[in-house]
Formats: structure tokens, C-alpha cells, sequence
């Protein structure tokens, strides 16, 4: 996490949630999002944005997930930045989208930076959002 938000972060900073792979658990974390972007003192349309972010990350996700997986959420808080990283176990053979789908050009415009990586049967979205300087 610290190569996104280029700050180092404690345990103390850190939230781990973990769900069923299933869409219907999806508000636990866009509602955990929200909560702790609002404890940032995030500004309203910014906490939206990464709401929908994580929404769309996890909706990535949950195409190529196993059966029966679980849907592991790690939030980083620093000063300025809310850190996301999502991972899930992956059907064999399964590839994320292209970084050209119009999947990855929503997390690029609602985040100030989004990777994605894939190894070991497991494939990971990572976002960051930079608060504005204006809050």
C-alpha cells in the first residue's frame, strides 16, 4: 500500500474487511468507504466518487472470482489519502479488464491513482484518493 499513497502506514491506520463474494454484500463496503472518506473530512462529491470507485473494483472482481470466495477489502488511512485494496481468489485462466475498458477509465477518473495486479490465483485492485487541498 505504501507504493500508491507513498506514505507509510501503521496498523492502527489500517481496516480489514472481509465478505462473501456476492454483490449483495457490496454496501458493507461501499458504506465502510464512505465512513471512513467522511472521517478524512473528505468533501461530499469526493466520498461519492469513491464509493462508486470501490463499487466498480469489486464489481471487477466478483466476474472472475471462485465459487464460494470471499472478498477481502484493506483500507490505509494517512493524513490526506484513503488507500483500497481489494483482492479475491480467481478462476483459473480468469484476466482482469484491460486497462482501455470503460471499467478502468471510471476507476482513473474517480481516484487519483488505481493498479491492478494478478498472481498466484489471486487478482488485487488497489485505489487511492488524495482529499482536495480545499476542505
Amino acid at each position: 500500500m505504501t507504493q500508491l499513497t507513498g506514505q507509510p502506514t501503521t496498523d492502527d491506520d489500517v481496516v480489514h474487511l472481509t465478505v462473501p463474494a456476492d454483490g449483495g454484500y457490496l454496501g458493507v463496503l461501499r458504506t465502510a468507504t464512505a465512513g471512513l472518506a467522511a472521517r478524512l473530512q473528505f468533501a461530499l462529491d469526493e466520498i461519492e466518487d469513491l464509493r462508486i470507485a470501490v463499487d466498480e473494483a469489486c464489481a471487477m472482481l466478483l466476474a472472475i472470482a471462485t465459487r464460494d470466495a470471499e472478498l477481502e477489502c484493506r483500507f490505509a488511512v494517512t493524513e490526506d489519502a484513503l488507500a483500497v485494496e481489494v483482492t479475491v481468489p480467481i478462476v483459473r485462466g480468469a484476466a482482469l479488464p484491460s486497462e482501455s475498458s470503460f471499467a478502468w477509465k471510471v476507476l482513473t477518473a474517480l481516484t487519483t491513482a488505481a493498479a491492478a495486479q494478478s498472481a498466484d490465483g489471486r487478482a488485487t485492485i488497489s485505489l487511492l484518493t488524495r482529499r482536495s487541498s480545499g476542505y
